[in-house]
């Protein structure tokens, strides 16, 4: 089924704008935002939302949303490694994957997707609230380490 070409072109942006020249390879906004330490996983993970909520429009199945969002959490915990992540997110192409999903699975054409099921929504709102506490972990953990390193090298100063 076609669905609307505002989420086509957000899955461009996200992962394939940029074309490096001599090579078949290309990579997004994703990547390059990706960069930002602390941020850029975070805030292209919130516009990737987008994608998952308007698949609740398109009255995806829920093994699809799940998938959907299993897609942005991988995305999400490999791309917030340091130079590791940075190189997967280029590679991943989680919003591509993600309307392709869209794409196949709609029930409905961009023309009727104007509202989803209320279980719809709450099994959305439900992926989303698990990203967001997978984010906030990861957060934690980061703050952890990076506190411990700090009273490590303060001790080692120190003595």
């Amino acid at each position: 089924m076609k669905v609307d070409e505002s989420l086509e072109r957000l899955g461009w942006l996200m992962d394939d704008l940029i074309r490096v020249p001599g090579l078949n390879w290309r990579f997004g906004l994703d990547a390059l935002v990706g960069l930002i330490p602390g941020f850029g996983d975070t805030a292209t993970s919130l516009v990737s939302f987008y994608i998952l909520v308007s698949a609740v429009r398109y009255r995806v199945p829920k093994v699809t949303l799940l998938r959907m969002g299993l897609n942005l959490a991988i995305d999400y915990l490999v791309g917030s490694l340091p130079v590791v992540g940075d190189v997967f997110d280029a590679w991943w192409k989680s919003n591509q994957m993600n309307v392709e999903l869209l794409s196949k699975r709609a029930t409905v054409s961009a023309e009727e997707a104007r509202a989803g099921t209320l279980s719809d929504w709450l099994f959305v709102g439900l992926i989303i609230l698990l990203l967001a506490g997978l984010a906030a972990g990861a957060a934690a953990v980061s703050l952890y380490l990076f506190w411990l390193i700090i009273s490590q090298l303060s001790q080692a100063l120190v003595r």
